[in-house]
């Protein structure tokens, strides 16, 4: 597997511009896939120099309705114009951080590209998608100030909209998650992966002995990780005390797995 990080909020190098969101173009034995699309058309802009066609991508996965991830979403469907979109079935809802509007373009919600997950599904024999709305948790969620509006109230975010994909190949089992809303140790013990590549939503944790239980914890796992976004830097840098494997994929970076 492959792994080009079209947008995070880091640049590889000065050769690419960033801006805080996600968008990775990965590469299976038989598949071409596009995980998130950034908060604006530069993700386009940044595959272009990177080599990537989007007009070859077979699917496109967003793992969550928050404007980083799929704010470049009407760019896709207009660059590609026959790859399904799958997404939440939640995650046209309205989202916020305090008052401010970090949902979906409602007006994309329509498209007959997208395909709307229920709970999980096979895109192939070795491509899943999960919400594990229903799995029990190891520890509690913290909604960090987000919220959404569910059946007409607003309340705390359960993050109910968030999707993660399962890839397994050459016998590794890799998983890719957006942002990890639903706690990193919580989506880490439901999975187990060989390789688990995502932000770990850490990047408002002072580096204290809360970020150094959470990295040792995540220690104690056979996973190796690679992190990005919103994890933070700082975050990471102090994390990497605890797991020295720990490693980062900022925009215009190539992983081979």
């Amino acid at each position: 597997m492959r792994i080009t990080c079209l947008n995070e909020n880091t640049p590889f190098s000065s050769d690419f511009s960033c801006e805080h969101g996600l968008s990775l173009y990965i590469e299976t034995e038989n598949s071409n896939i596009l995980f998130d699309m950034g908060q604006t058309p530069l993700f386009s802009e940044n595959a272009k120099k990177l080599g990537v066609d989007l007009t070859k991508v077979d699917f496109a996965v967003l793992s969550h309705g928050h404007y980083d991830h799929g704010g470049g979403l009407e760019t896709f469907l207009e660059i590609n114009t026959h790859a399904p979109v799958y997404l939440s079935e939640y995650a046209f809802e309205e989202h916020y951080n305090g008052e401010r509007y970090i949902g979906l373009d409602s007006s994309l919600a329509q498209s007959p590209r997208l395909r709307f997950v229920k709970d999980s599904i096979n895109l192939s024999d070795n491509i899943s998608l999960f919400h594990n709305n229903d799995k029990p948790l190891v520890r509690d969620i913290d909604s960090g100030g987000l919220s959404a509006v569910i059946d007409g109230r607003k309340s705390d975010e359960t993050f109910r909209h968030e999707l993660y994909m399962l890839v397994k190949e050459q016998g590794k089992s890799i998983l890719i998650s957006g942002c990890s809303h639903k706690g990193i140790i919580n989506i880490e013990s439901w999975f187990e992966p060989d390789v688990l590549v995502g932000g770990f939503h850490l990047s408002k944790y002072p580096l204290d002995d809360t970020l150094a239980d959470i990295a040792k914890t995540l220690s104690q796992h056979k996973t190796s990780f690679i992190t990005c976004h919103c994890t933070g830097t700082q975050q990471y840098e102090f994390m990497k005390k605890y797991i020295p494997s720990l490693d980062y994929i900022s925009c215009g970076r190539v992983i081979e797995l």
